[in-house]
């Protein structure tokens, strides 16, 4: 059997929220990304590299688990379209060894980063 190419990456995020359809709003208008239905309980996301699911299938667990960190070229557009979106921001863009990053609640309270190198 040959190997994938994706042994020991990342490969899906799955989280639990309390509604689908304003999580697909929440990242569809802030980060553009496209989902699929796979009925009630379940949305799959893609944000055109990385797949991922909505589900309600068990609790919300926000503010536990890892951090997960999206890239953007533009950061303050992007802190721009994460507060049009309805995010929170939780820490203000921020300089670090390698670049400058910015963390957000989305609407079911889950942390997530932005950085860019620039």
């Amino acid at each position: 059997m040959s190997e994938s190419g994706n042994d020991r990456r990342i490969d899906y995020v799955e989280l639990n929220v309390a509604d689908i359809s304003r999580s697909k709003a929440f990242y569809g208008s802030a980060f553009g990304w496209t989902f699929t239905d796979y009925g009630p309980e379940y949305c799959e996301f893609n944000d055109g590299r990385l797949k991922g699911g909505f589900t309600t299938t068990a609790p919300v667990r926000a503010g536990g688990g890892p951090l997960v960190i999206l890239y953007a070229d533009k950061l303050e557009e992007t802190q721009k379209r994460l507060e049009k979106a309805g995010a929170k921001i939780v820490k203000p863009i921020f300089s670090f060894p390698g670049g400058r990053r910015l963390h957000f609640e989305d609407p079911d309270g889950y942390e997530f980063a932005v950085w860019s190198a620039a």
